[in-house]
């Protein structure tokens, strides 16, 4: 799908240079959140006024977060979006992901736990879908493999014992950590996400492989079954 410029070309040079400075001058931080989206949408969509699309997408997706995380299709749909301005879009996602996830990868988990929690709530905070996910780390604590086990309905993903424990075992790691997102918004873990949690924790008892937490990722925070004495 090709962008679709306005009618007539936009001169909003002037306003762009203002953004540009005010972000060279003092940092993304003074920009406004439809500004941020605004500038980025300028430089895949030159010739247009980006503000009243950014403003759109924002409204569109409830807010950057959701923006970033809702998949190509459903941003190419809202009007006046195309292959080039989505494409910059994700890059950012994938390049702000990237940086995270190397954070974590750098540092045994346990040590760096902030790390993790902003890696994950930017990755599956705004998810419209169950995202299911376990991290597998060696004796260490090192993270050796970050296995996205599969995607749900809007509320329910399936997450089978036997296929978590066969994967550690490929991989040979020494504990997990589960994770999993709520659409709903809220993070506070289900009797189902107890239960599961505790089947798999029995069956890597057996095999030497912990379960060091499931966290439950969401808009409006996190939970550690954990931290809450549930596991």
């Amino acid at each position: 799908m090709a962008d679709q410029d306005a009618k007539a070309p936009h001169d909003g040079a002037g306003h762009r240079a203002r953004l540009r400075q005010k972000l060279a001058d003092n940092g993304g931080e003074a920009l406004l959140d439809h500004e941020l989206i605004e500038y980025l949408l300028a430089l895949a969509i030159p010739r247009r006024d980006t503000k009243p699309l950014a403003k759109l997408l924002l409204r569109e997706f409830g807010g950057i977060g959701g923006l970033m995380s809702a998949d190509w299709a459903a941003i190419a749909r809202v009007p006046g979006m195309g292959d080039t301005s989505v494409a910059a879009i994700k890059i950012v996602q994938a390049t702000a992901l990237r940086m995270l996830r190397n954070d974590v990868a750098a540092r045994p988990v346990l040590s760096s736990w902030q790390a993790l929690l902003d890696y994950l709530r930017a990755d599956m905070a705004y998810l419209g879908v169950e995202r299911v996910r376990v991290l597998h780390l060696n004796s260490r604590n090192m993270l050796i493999r970050d296995d996205h086990m599969g995607d749900g309905s809007i509320d329910q993903a399936a997450v089978y014992t036997r296929e978590v424990i066969r994967r550690a075992i490929d991989l040979g790691s020494a504990a997990l950590i589960l994770v999993h997102n709520h659409p709903s918004g809220s993070p506070e873990p289900s009797r189902q996400d107890i239960e599961v949690t505790r089947q798999i924790i029995d069956a890597g008892k057996r095999l030497g492989i912990s379960v060091h937490d499931h966290v439950i990722i969401a808009a409006q925070g996190h939970v550690s079954l954990r931290a809450k004495g549930l596991l």
